[in-house]
């Protein structure tokens, strides 16, 4: 059974940093591309970063570009999203997600597995 669980969200005041974790299990973590997406309250779940299985390759959306990075341990089965320069819009469910094709993938029904979520606020 494959298990995706994410950790690390929390309250930060807006200009804060969090890093948010997914931990895998239940699936062969190096041969999946990891991405993550949010969803805030009202709007639909957008694309956040990914990283192909390799760690070779990473996708951001304009949104966090400079702000955000994604990286993964495969040796933890772990992919991580530091967050930095927080800023109230960022507030949301940020989910992981992994994806067994190669390529990065940008759009949620690429995926194969998910998740539960974990709630990222930023106060002003």
């Amino acid at each position: 059974q494959v298990q995706l669980v994410e950790s690390g969200g929390g309250l930060v005041q807006a200009g804060g940093s969090l890093r948010l974790s997914c931990a895998a299990s239940g699936l062969t973590f190096s041969r999946y591309s990891m991405g993550w997406f949010r969803q805030a309250p009202g709007k639909e779940r957008e694309f956040v970063a990914a990283r192909s299985r390799t760690g070779g390759s990473t996708y951001y959306a304009d949104s966090v570009k400079g702000r955000f990075t994604i990286s993964r341990d495969n040796a933890k089965n772990t992919v991580y999203l530091q967050m930095n320069s927080l800023n109230p819009e960022d507030t949301a469910v940020y989910y992981c997600a992994a994806d067994r094709t190669p390529d990065i993938a940008t759009m949620a029904y690429q995926y194969d597995y998910w998740g539960q979520g974990t709630q990222v606020t930023v106060s002003s």
